[in-house]
């Protein structure tokens, strides 16, 4: 049972659900529940209680709310195993105890669970399976157990102290290394994560689910070259081995070289015909190489094998230009009004109903969709728009004139990056595919290099007796901020192609430009800017795969969007000059002229190409690969006024912004 630290009214309660007086636990639940209905806690407790009465259907019910408000609860889904245990229902009781180890591998009980109801069946292949998983759990130190509960719980921070404090005892265990670095990817440390990991592969060489996490890491710090070789390497262990093959082929995509990636996933397909994952992937490289009809067939093929896949049906919404037939939607209501349908399946389907409603204009359905999918999204997530606000104000207190001014000959000199920052949906990728057809520029991808930079300089302010971050900037020295900024230039180098600039389009390095000067004072910043409704509504209605939790919300991305313009207005004035402001309308208005701008922005010639952009073959990576490969159309400035009637949470949350658009730079303000 799960206990809690925080609230001493549960501590009680689980003293009563121990001994046995679940009556008294129940009347003292149902006292919290009055005020705080949604609290996880007390549902699960209210749940547990119900079941020791013999009250499973009630249980269930309970259950279903707490499944609602936290998705991937662990112990809800066993909760959920015990009941229909005791209904003598195995087969539900077998999935959801493997739902419960999959959220939660350490939960010891699902385990159990489902190797008792495998072996009465005599499914004797699965049971030596779950058997494995089990011993490998009780072979494990209990603290390495608790770290696995907390990260499960997504309390990384409580995880970590533990699992440091572990490995002070035992600095090599390799399991303990393993779990930390998961910890530091998560937080998005991933210099320390490749680090562990690094030193646990040499630690167990033959450990092949380090090698696993280790090829991840090395994908998320986008050393694909580096992934690449890691995972060749695997392969050669066991050649014919379809999980290894689908790992390489995944580097290989990285690396650019989609073919190779292509023939492997057909060699998987060979040898588990009809694998939805594998077809799914292959879509995605067909996509990124703008083969579109080929990544609709390889869609249809996972959808053929597997109904319930609902990431191949958002794929195909995600192509932007499919649309979806009567049938096809008949078939998407029939597998999201599957009670037993995966939570992920479930938000795909319903964003790709959102866009498929959307299509035939029946704007009331889609928003639905969109809404639900959204929510669903949300319960996943902890973001705290709060605390986003403090983080960027905390930018604007710092990085003042008077501190440019005493930091004027800092950083690296390099002029080679182009940095398009603003909102995800704000015309990035199309000033990114504008800029990248130029001669002298390599387009590359959304680089993690500045996030992960602030990332470390967080966690240096947190381990030592340093500010946090921003307010570590001020002590920084100009060494540091030097090397700094040649690390960045020579991380980027491996997406590079030899032109002498080169773009990073991470939307969210708008929160880090001060640090981005300090490092690379001649780097060339460009502010992507579209109208706040359609900017917002858009990112409302993409489904993200990270890294902008705050579009599950109306409210939230509303405020978002605010607290963006008001720090972009800071940087104007604080940085006068330092970033070009384009807005997404006028290069849809006019292009050749916004082309002319960017280009004598950035001290480039002009060339026709740029203007020609949706004629440049190159692999486009982003939602919008599709829509950039085709000539400007104009048909998308407007279409959140078809959604106007339910976007007030949104209208209420952008306040005042909405009155300054087109939103003139804060140096031109102060002129007029």
């Amino acid at each position: 049972m799960q206990t809690s630290q925080q609230n001493p009214d549960l501590k009680s309660i689980q003293d009563k659900v121990v001994t046995k007086r679940f009556d008294e636990a129940l009347a003292d639940l149902a006292d919290i529940t009055r005020d705080n209905p949604d609290n996880p806690e007390t549902l699960y407790l209210t749940a547990v209680c119900r079941r020791y009465r013999g009250e499973c259907a009630a249980a269930l019910e309970v259950l279903a709310k707490l499944k609602a408000l936290v998705p991937e609860h662990g112990r809800a889904h066993q909760e959920e195993g015990h009941n229909y245990r005791d209904m003598d229902r195995a087969d539900d009781a077998l999935q959801a105890y493997s739902r419960a180890c999959r959220f939660n591998p350490a939960l010891e009980a699902s385990w159990r669970g489902q190797l008792d109801i495998l072996r009465r069946k005599g499914y004797e292949r699965q049971a030596i399976q779950v058997q494995s998983q089990l011993e490998r759990l009780q072979k494990m130190p209990r603290p390495l157990v608790a770290v696995t509960d907390l990260i499960a719980q997504g309390k990384l921070l409580k995880a970590e102290e533990l699992c440091r404090q572990f490995l002070i005892k035992i600095p090599h265990h390799v399991e303990g290394m393993r779990l930390l670095a998961d910890i530091g990817m998560r937080l998005g440390v991933l210099d320390d994560a490749e680090f562990l990991l690094e030193s646990a592969r040499k630690f167990a060489p033959d450990n092949v689910q380090i090698r696993i996490d280790y090829i991840q890491a090395l994908r998320k710090r986008q050393k694909f070259e580096q992934a690449l070789e890691q995972a060749e390497d695997l392969l050669k262990t066991s050649p014919q081995n379809p999980q290894f093959q689908s790992l390489y082929a995944i580097e290989s995509m990285q690396t650019g070289d989609y073919e190779t990636a292509i023939t492997m996933f057909d060699d998987v397909l060979k040898r588990i015909p009809g694998d939805a994952v594998t077809l799914t992937s292959k879509g995605h490289a067909y996509k990124t190489l703008g083969q579109y009809e080929s990544a609709v067939d390889a869609y249809h093929a996972a959808l053929a094998s597997h109904a319930q896949h609902g990431d191949a049906y958002y794929s195909l919404a995600n192509l932007k230009i499919y649309s979806f037939s009567d049938d096809e939607i008949d078939n998407m209501h029939v597998q999201e009004s599957n009670p037993n349908l995966s939570h992920i399946d479930r938000i795909y389907l319903c964003f790709a109903l959102g866009k498929a409603y959307e299509d035939k204009k029946d704007f009331k359905s889609s928003f639905k969709y969109y809404e639900r999918g959204n929510r669903l999204k949300k319960a996943q997530r902890r973001y705290n728009a709060e605390r986003m606000s403090d983080d960027l104000k905390a930018q604007r207190d710092v990085c003042t004139a008077e501190f440019f001014e005493n930091r004027s000959r800092t950083g690296h000199d390099a002029p080679d990056p182009i940095f398009i920052v603003g909102l995800p949906r704000a015309g990035s990728t199309l000033l990114e595919q504008i800029l990248s057809s130029h001669s002298q520029v390599d387009g590359t991808l959304e680089l993690p290099n500045i996030l992960s930079l602030s990332q470390r300089l967080r966690r240096r302010g947190r381990e030592t007796d340093a500010s946090g971050y921003p307010e570590i900037l001020r002590e920084l020295s100009e060494e540091e901020l030097a090397t700094f900024g040649e690390q960045f230039i020579s991380d980027t180098r491996i997406h590079r192609h030899g032109a002498p600039f080169f773009i990073d389009k991470m939307p969210n390095n708008f929160r880090h430009i001060g640090l981005i000067h300090l490092i690379l004072p001649n780097a060339k910043i460009i502010d992507a800017r579209r109208h706040p409704m359609a900017c917002c509504f858009s990112g409302f209605k993409q489904l993200f795969a990270e890294g902008q939790e705050f579009t599950y919300d109306l409210t939230d991305v509303g405020r978002y969007y605010s607290d963006y313009v008001e720090l972009m207005d800071h940087w104007d004035e604080v940085l006068p000059g330092k970033v070009l402001r384009v807005q997404y309308e006028d290069v849809v208005d006019d292009l050749e002229p916004q082309v002319r701008r960017l280009l004598d922005y950035c001290g480039l010639p002009f060339e026709q190409a740029c203007v020609d952009y949706h004629t440049t073959e190159r692999a486009v990576r982003t939602p919008s690969s599709e829509q950039v490969r085709q000539p400007i159309f104009k048909s998308g400035l407007e279409q959140w006024r078809n959604f106007e009637p339910y976007l007030d949470p949104l209208k209420a949350a952008l306040g005042p912004i909405l009155n300054r658009y087109p939103i003139e730079q804060a140096t031109k303000r102060k002129q007029m």
